[in-house]
């Protein structure tokens, strides 16, 4: 009789985003506190270049629901989705609120997320697996 393998890990969803900086950038004093939680602040408003963060944190916020399928719909909060800078450079996701209901209702257990930017872009990808 053949042995059961374990269950492999799929991949359940891929997100990407592109920002404009600039114009993130213009937008962003009104909407910094509504995008983005007191950590995710901190860290962006002690780099170099402030904006370039926060416009990249943006973009990974908008390709984790866009792994989730949903867009900023469902009563789904800037502030559920958290990008944490890893210590080794990288980063990661952490999830609250609805939308951490719905990753673990549609059986995600981890997240790859990577962000880059040159001066006038900022983008990023996130990948949901099971």
């Amino acid at each position: 009789m053949a042995e059961m393998s374990p269950r492999r890990p799929a991949i359940i969803g891929i997100g990407i985003d592109l920002v404009d900086i600039a114009r993130f950038e213009r937008a962003a004093p009104r909407l910094k506190e509504r995008l983005l939680t007191p950590s995710e602040a901190r860290y962006c408003s002690t780099q170099r270049n402030p904006p370039l963060h926060f416009a990249a944190r943006f973009a990974a916020k908008e390709a984790v629901l866009k792994a989730l399928g949903t867009g900023w719909t469902g009563g789904i909060a800037w502030t559920d989705v958290e990008i944490l800078r890893e210590r080794h450079g990288g980063a990661d996701v952490k999830l609250s609120g609805k939308a951490a209901k719905l990753a673990k209702k549609m059986g995600i257990r981890r997240w790859h997320v990577s962000l880059t930017h040159t001066s006038t872009t900022a983008a990023a990808i996130a990948i949901a697996e099971s």
